[in-house]
């Protein structure tokens, strides 16, 4: 029974996803023109795929070009944070040769991604967004900031 396969799961969020306008994310899907490739509209040739291309338990399926659709060229198998990294709203920052989204470059840093995604919206430049120190504040004490050192 195909439904007991740990792959299902993926293959059936994909298939109502891409098909079944009452899914609560068609219209990122389907909706804008995201489908499956005939060979994938079979589950059992999409299992064997599954099966042969590295799928383990935790992983889901991802689109590599998250404007394109479900085929085997444009699919892999990835963590949720990996799959975080490729949306249509991850801001990218290229610095010093290096493409990273924010939250690659906030975990390097050790600093938030919120810290890094304000800056941007600030309309910082990507150098003062990755190399100028975050201020620790104490917390407010009415409408004065009391200075850490």
């Amino acid at each position: 029974m195909a439904y007991k396969k740990p792959w299902y799961g993926s293959y059936k969020s994909m298939m109502d996803r891409c098909y079944r306008e009452k899914s609560a994310h068609y219209d990122q899907y389907g909706g804008r023109g995201i489908s499956v490739c005939e060979e994938w509209r079979n589950f059992e040739t999409f299992g064997a795929w599954a099966e042969t291309s590295g799928f383990k338990k935790g992983l889901t399926l991802e689109r590599k070009d998250v404007n394109g659709n479900y085929c085997p060229e444009n699919c892999t198998w990835a963590t949720p944070k990996q799959q975080a990294n490729n949306r249509r709203n991850t801001i990218f920052l290229e610095w010093n040769g290096e493409r990273k989204s924010v939250h690659q470059w906030a975990e390097e840093l050790g600093v938030s991604a919120s810290t890094l995604k304000n800056r941007h919206y600030l309309g910082w430049s990507v150098e003062e967004i990755l190399t100028l120190s975050v201020s620790r504040r104490k917390p407010r004490r009415g409408n004065v900031y009391v200075s850490a050192d």
